[in-house]
């Protein structure tokens, strides 16, 4: 084999190694932006890369794997949803008290699930494996709840804080009701 044979192996050998990792990456991309949504893209704005989104995106995956993720029982919903709904109700005359409340008691399903319930941010990034479209509204939700308890939020950022919770909390029970909903049918 000559040398200028041997050169132009070795160049297609390696061409066909970078398509073969491109693709690969690509493919792993596309999969993690199906998967986390918006998260994946607010993850590149503040790690400033793809690659580095990614990795974090990774070691979250690989953290939760490693936790107790379980579904409510059909008790834990019913009680749940009771506290929610008169939380609900104690939003017309006490706003600020109905969105303590809401923060709670979101706090205490997902901790009941089997979340821990450590600061603020690794609560959310935990969230975010499981419930990546969701996630974008417990962390609006909490800040409000944040900005409140410093007397800086309004009742329309408080009415917000509500929704952003029901839609957190009403994610976390429905999938609890559609698993307890596939083990009657099983």
């Amino acid at each position: 084999m000559t040398t200028s044979t041997l050169i132009l192996l070795i160049v297609a050998v390696a061409a066909v190694a970078i398509a073969v990792v491109m693709y690969y990456q690509r493919n792993k991309t596309q999969k993690l932006k199906a998967k986390f949504g918006p998260e994946y893209d607010r993850l590149v704005d503040k790690e400033g890369s793809p690659r580095r989104a990614e990795a974090v995106l990774g070691s979250r995956q690989k953290r939760v794997e490693k936790l107790y993720i379980r579904p409510l029982s059909h008790g834990e919903c019913d009680r749940f949803a009771a506290h929610w709904t008169a939380a609900q109700g104690n939003f017309i005359d006490d706003p600020r008290r109905a969105v303590a409340q809401a923060d709670r008691l979101v706090h205490e399903a997902l901790q009941a699930r089997g979340y821990p319930m450590s600061d603020f941010e690794q609560q959310a990034a935990d969230i975010s494996v499981e419930h990546p479209r969701v996630v974008e509204d417990y962390r609006a939700a909490h800040e409000i709840a944040v900005r409140d308890g410093y007397g800086q939020a309004n009742t329309e950022d408080l009415r917000l804080a509500m929704q952003h919770y029901r839609n957190l909390f009403e994610h976390v029970l429905d999938e609890t009701v559609e698993h307890l909903a596939e083990v009657r049918r099983a």
